[in-house]
């Protein structure tokens, strides 16, 4: 017969064919020695690899130990139980052993397979059979290699490399990399290279194909009728591409294929013409021949104990797995070697192959694992970074005939999600909802009439519905979990309605949605893919995947449209985007440190890179009284990081159109600037601070009286609620009167100057800002930022005055005011100047939450762009991120890097002289620095209770904070 060979796609080296039939002079003198040292029963033992568990107890254990001492076995295969235990027994038997032992595990998606609440479980072959960068598949075979070594493991029975051609396939269906022979041999040869450079042995797996079955081998006989064209054609081509590359162990499984061997009812483990003539001879396979569990009823159900072992040996296996009885099948050995179906010769030649392999493994010593930190090791973050780049570059997005994905255009939008398989939110819409504020809903997988009704009803105003299809079944006998009920509710609804289908399952049930416009299939559900599909649907990553079966007609191998990102923020690993994870533990030590000694009470800490969220951690309290726990998700007083999140937005925007020259008098937007000496000053200096104006003025000090020992604001200017002309809000129970303001601006424009203009920090430039924005546009700055940027940017947790907008218990409260307003200060602006003006200014009153900030200032990093959408030009970003012709530090409106260096500096020195943003009085802070394309936000109420705790910036917590985040960041390449 003629056997296909495939082109060699890879970023690894080729192998030649592995060979066991020789080595070099070192590694047969070694196996030579070994194998003389051996009696004739412990030459049979190493024939034998036994299953062991570490969750079985006591019992199991000595059993164990008994074997492995009693019979001399050649190796152990894994099952469940903890890394832990796991880890305790390999060193246990390993020492019970003259021979080292070979270990082996069934981890087709890594260690997790076998051990799912102690290490990682990649993604099914399924899954991984839809990426089309096949070095991902490479580096998911090395990790899941370093893995088993970690924990003492040499081989491990993967990849399958089956062909899964029959939707009906019980038993590999998601373990195969799909139903193209090219796919599967390109993927499987990936994954074995990957693990076999880390010297962890692949075995391929299920020889000659178990793809094209409707029945489990574990309870029963597969029968393959296909002649041996197709075979050779389909089935066998896999293996053989491997073969040809080096691979270096198959395992054989219990089918019935009378094209190869017409013995009725004969399993192919057992079957001369299977293993020997077809695998050995025609295929050249020289590495080890591992049968499949001989307890599987598939072959135990034709041979008994010992007779399937003795067969097994005849037809040309090397490593016997999971015997039923090793003392039965040793006596049925001998007495087959006595008979002369077996010679002595023949399984000589088993053990010194064995033996060869072992050699190959560094198995030439006794190996101790070391115990201590195993789960950690065995958990890296480099690991939990692949996989989801794995599951990133998976998500298939079948077709889109609405161009619905990704959701692009947020303003206005009105979404609802709808989950069937589950009765709460999921962890899919809670992600989607992030991105953006939508009506979550839910149902059983099985929709009732009224349900039906009552969802339809739910949704009727609704421009676009999402719909999930979750706790699904792997398996066609089981309509993978998919009742007809949810069938018909989902094209009823999209007669109607916009519908995106999101299908967390197997892709085979594709055939049930021939007719749903748009359908992202994910091949698999657990919470970080949930998480990832929810920002693959509003375009926060691309969507690459292509399907690895044919599910339908319509739904067709090949099938995957392509979607670029949209350059949204969203949320990653901190390896995925090269920082190390370990390092920025530090932050929550420097954080206790900082809570501990009442520098704050609480924070939110967050850091992004290249546009992904790496850190956000919420530490601490709203106060020292501990009764509510910092969340990411609160809002926080910005103090003058308003200056730049709004005021100086606001001026960018109006300078791209024209509205505003930075060069031309002030007067010439306010002209009641005329007859003061303001009137020449430039918005130039005044953004950088070079203006010559005061730092600040406290109106206040002249609205408040002294009452015997406490200050009282006077009754003339202020009210506790509102009433006529007192309708200016200060809180909720104080305020001012609307004409004092006149008194405010008249103070502001009468000002002195100071004598020169150099630097000199100042929040009056800021109120004038304001009223800039405001004369020109006709709207308040808060209105205008919020229709210019933050609505379209779909940001939701970004405002002023959010007292009127927001859960008050969201808001951390900023001071216990007695000075002026007599009362702790929460959900509105701290700044008493700005609070004297209703809490909308230029310079303070603006409240977010970290990652709206952050994504103010991705935009800014991203030259203006966001979402689809051009905010600002990049020559205008430049423009405001130039320092001033006179300053060391200052650019327009942003705060940049101090590069006078008899200056206090104003963040990390590792920071590049190119990080432009801006601190705030309360503790904030806000850094982007585009030399690594990384953001840095700080939230903090460093004033509660007292403005004047200065520890916070006395101990440079945020700098100290920030060069964690640049000590964790890796070389690049």
């Amino acid at each position: 017969m003629v056997l296909l060979a495939i082109p060699f796609w890879a970023n690894t080296n080729p192998k030649a064919p592995f060979n066991l039939s020789a080595g070099n002079p070192e590694e047969t003198k070694w196996v030579d020695s070994i194998y003389e040292s051996l009696s004739q029963e412990e030459r049979i033992g190493q024939l034998f690899m036994i299953r062991v568990h570490s969750n079985k107890g006591q019992v199991h254990e000595e059993d164990i130990a008994r074997q492995v001492t009693a019979h001399k076995v050649g190796g152990l295969l894994f099952f469940q139980g903890t890394a832990e235990g796991h880890a305790r027994l390999i060193n246990k038997y390993q020492q019970l052993t003259t021979i080292p032992l070979m270990v082996a595990i069934d981890g087709e998606w890594g260690l997790g397979m076998r051990l799912p609440e102690s290490t990682v479980s990649f993604p099914k072959q399924l899954l991984l059979g839809a990426i089309q960068d096949n070095t991902l598949i490479y580096e998911m075979g090395s990790e899941i290699a370093r893995h088993c070594r970690r924990l003492g493991i040499h081989v491990n029975f993967a990849p399958v490399v089956d062909v899964n051609n029959n939707p009906e396939n019980p038993v590999i269906n998601m373990r195969s990399f799909g139903e193209d022979r090219l796919n599967v041999a390109i993927k499987g040869y990936h994954y074995m290279a990957g693990m076999q450079d880390e010297n962890v042995m692949a075995c391929a797996k299920h020889f000659p194909g178990h793809g094209d079955t409707d029945k489990d081998s574990h309870n029963e006989l597969p029968l393959i009728t296909h002649n041996l064209k197709r075979l050779d054609s389909i089935e066998f081509f896999p293996f053989k591409s491997l073969i040809d590359k080096g691979l270096q162990s198959v395992m054989v499984a219990h089918l019935s294929i009378p094209a190869i061997d017409s013995a009725v009812s004969r399993p192919t483990t057992t079957s001369y013409a299977t293993v020997t003539s077809l695998l050995k001879e025609n295929m050249n396979f020289d590495g080890l021949i591992f049968t499949d569990a001989l307890e599987m009823k598939g072959l135990s159900n034709h041979f008994g104990p010992g007779k399937a072992e003795a067969e097994a040996l005849i037809a040309g296996n090397d490593i016997l797995l999971l015997p039923a009885d090793i003392t039965i099948a040793k006596k049925a050995i001998l007495k087959a070697i006595e008979e002369g179906k077996l010679s002595w010769d023949n399984i000589n030649k088993k053990v010194k192959r064995i033996l060869r392999a072992k050699y190959r493994l560094g198995l030439i010593n006794k190996q101790v694992i070391d115990e201590a930190n195993i789960r950690q090791d065995l958990n890296n973050p480099q690991a939990l970074a692949l996989k989801n780049k794995l599951i990133e570059a998976a998500l298939t997005l079948v077709r889109d005939k609405e161009n619905l994905i990704p959701i692009e255009d947020t303003l206005g939008l009105n979404m609802a999600s709808i989950s069937i398989g589950h009765h709460k939110e999921t962890n899919f819409q809670k992600s989607l909802k992030q991105f953006i504020p939508h009506k979550t809903l839910f149902s059983g997988s099985s929709i009732s009439d009224d349900q039906q009704k009552q969802l339809h009803a739910s949704v009727k105003n609704h421009d676009l519905v999402v719909v999930s299809l979750q706790n699904l079944s792997e398996y066609a006998s089981k309509n993978y979990g998919i009742t007809q009920s949810a069938i018909d509710f989902i094209q009823k609804l999209q007669q109607d309605k916009a519908v995106i289908l999101v299908l967390f399952g197997n892709p085979y049930a594709l055939k049930y949605f021939d007719d749903i416009n748009t359908i992202l299939v994910t091949y698999q559900e657990e919470k970080n893919i949930e998480e990832l599909a929810a920002q693959a649907v509003t375009g926060i990553n691309g969507i690459y995947g292509k399907l690895p079966v044919e599910a339908s007609s319509v739904s067709l191998f090949g099938d995957g449209l392509l979607r670029e990102p949209l350059f949204k923020m969203g949320f990653d690993l901190p390896e995925r985007v090269g920082v190390n994870s370990e390092k920025l533990l530090k932050i929550d030590t420097l954080m206790q440190e900082a809570i501990d000694e009442k520098a704050t009470p609480g924070a939110v800490i967050l850091a992004a890179k290249d546009g992904e969220i790496f850190f956000q951690k919420a530490y601490g309290y709203h106060t020292y009284e501990q009764n509510i726990k910092v969340k990411i998700s609160d809002l926080y007083d910005l103090a003058s990081i308003t200056k730049v999140a709004a005021a100086t937005l606001a001026v960018m925007h109006l300078y791209e159109n024209k509205k505003i020259n930075l060069f031309e008098p002030i007067s010439t937007y306010l002209p009641e600037l005329d007859s003061t000496d303001k009137k020449n000053l430039l918005l130039y200096d005044i953004l950088a601070h070079h203006a010559g104006l005061i730092p600040w003025l406290p109106f206040y000090e002249n609205t408040v009286e002294q009452e015997r020992r406490s200050v009282v604001p006077n009754s003339k200017i202020y009210k506790k609620r509102k009433q006529g002309l007192f309708n200016i809000p200060i809180t909720a129970s104080l305020y001012m009167r609307e004409d004092y303001l006149d008194t405010i601006w008249q103070r502001i424009h009468q000002s002195p100057l100071r004598e020169n203009n150099d630097y000199k920090y100042s929040d009056l430039g800021f109120y004038l800002i304001a009223q800039i924005v405001e004369r020109l546009t006709q709207t308040t700055l808060d209105e205008y930022v919020n229709h210019y940027f933050y609505k379209p940017m779909g940001l939701q947790n970004i405002a002023y005055q959010p007292w009127n907008k927001f859960d008050i218990n969201r808001i951390p409260p900023s001071e216990k005011d007695n000075y002026f307003r007599v009362q702790p200060v929460q959900g509105y602006v701290h700044d008493m100047g700005a609070a004297m003006l209703g809490g909308i200014s230029g310079h303070a009153g603006l409240f977010s939450n970290a990652k709206d900030l952050a994504v103010v200032f991705q935009m800014l990093l991203n030259d203006g762009y966001y979402g689809g959408r051009q905010y600002l030009k990049s020559s205008t970003i430049a423009l405001f991120t130039t320092r001033h012709k006179a300053d060391d530090r200052r650019g327009l409106g942003f705060d940049m890097k101090q590069l006078d260096k008899d200056e206090v500096l104003n963040m990390s020195e590792k920071a590049s002289k190119f990080t432009f943003g801006h601190l705030g009085f309360t503790g904030t802070c806000v850094w982007a620095d585009p030399a690594h394309n990384l953001v840095f936000v700080v939230l903090t109420n460093r004033t509660w209770p007292s403005m004047k705790n200065y520890k916070w910036g006395k101990n440079e917590y945020r700098p100290r904070i920030q060069s964690v985040i640049y000590d964790a960041l890796m070389p690049e390449n």
